[in-house]
């Protein structure tokens, strides 16, 4: 059985989320990416080592995660099962629902019908009877924001759930899915979205000024914008890289001539910070309070330790994020 780590919380930093007593670590551990039913069992099981034994206790996943879907949450299930269950009570697991899942009209959306269904799926394939947070994945044009909500009230007081989230939502409708939430007294505390020097697109639409006007947390994720604010790409696509091997958020055409000029004039700026690339990326996402965590993922230990490690609310210079905007806005 795995032994974790005694120094695991001395190298991590917590935060609480918006209001909350909820403290997250500010890098979570995403499992979108190298969870799925083409992964190996034994590397899957080390990334959760490492992610723990470097005081990453949240481990972020959702149904439609894989290839295939559901497949993370399998996987994950049974590492948790086999080797992590001992420390169940220090880890937050959290799921969404939102994208496609199943056939037919009830396999995607946010109507009760889906959302608790999902989350019933969610729970076996895991092996557990309760996440720490369960969001609502995507807005959902064609369902009341008023039945959404009142899904993951019911969650909650089921027991199925100690709190909730939002995900990929704009400012105007957090803010009337707060009230809701609120008026029902029901814990939501985090906001789920793309965040990175790349992608500014919460703060256009009004979500991070919202979350942090209304005290709830922000998780970022895409924070390295799927391996580009990473020195992956700055001599060649390797062979194993997400370009390669998958391809389905990240393809060739989007490292262009332009793009990589930007990569390589943040890599300067990162360097004369004393830090990686990935590190800086990291730090500028952290580098207001209104974002709690960030989320990244990994295909093998190392990428883990490098993004974990030297990372914290470093101070920017006014001239590191001038330097900053004036390499990566268009």
């Amino acid at each position: 059985m795995y032994q974790a780590s005694e120094k695991r919380y001395q190298q991590m930093s917590y935060t609480n989320c918006g209001k909350s007593g909820l403290k997250l670590p500010a890098v979570s551990f995403g499992l979108w990416h190298n969870f799925g039913s083409n992964a190996a069992y034994d590397t899957m099981k080390e990334l959760c080592f490492a992610a723990f034994d470097l005081g990453i206790t949240h481990f972020d996943l959702a149904n439609n995660y894989g290839p295939v879907p559901g497949s993370a949450e399998e996987n994950f299930g049974r590492i948790l099962k086999r080797e992590l269950s001992l420390y169940r009570d220090e880890m937050i697991i959290s799921t969404k629902a939102g994208y496609d899942m199943w056939d037919g009209p009830y396999g995607s959306g946010g109507s009760r019908k889906y959302l608790v269904a999902s989350l019933d799926q969610s729970l076996k394939r895991m092996g557990l009877d309760y996440v720490d947070i369960f969001y609502h994945h995507c807005m959902d044009p064609d369902t009341p924001l008023d039945e959404s909500m009142g899904a993951l009230v019911s969650i909650v007081k089921s027991g199925k759930a100690l709190y909730v989230g939002i995900s990929n939502y704009d400012g105007e409708t957090m803010r009337r899915a707060t009230e809701i939430l609120e008026e029902a007294h029901c814990p939501f505390v985090i906001n789920q979205n793309r965040y990175s020097i790349f992608d500014r697109s919460i703060e256009e639409n009004g979500l991070k000024e919202a979350a942090k006007s209304l005290g709830k947390g922000i998780i970022a994720y895409s924070p390295l914008a799927q391996g580009m604010l990473t020195d992956r790409y700055l001599n060649g696509i390797p062979a194993d890289s997400r370009i390669r091997t998958d391809g389905r958020f990240l393809n060739e055409n989007a490292l262009t001539k332009e793009r990589m000029a930007k990569i390589r004039g943040l890599q300067d700026v990162a360097e004369k910070r004393g830090q990686t690339l990935s590190q800086m990326a990291l730090n500028w996402v952290l580098k207001d309070h209104e974002v709690t965590s960030v989320l990244v993922g990994a295909s093998c230990p190392s990428q883990l330790v490098e993004n974990a490690t030297k990372i914290s609310r470093t101070p920017f210079t006014d001239e590191e994020l001038a330097r900053i905007d004036a390499i990566s806005l268009d």
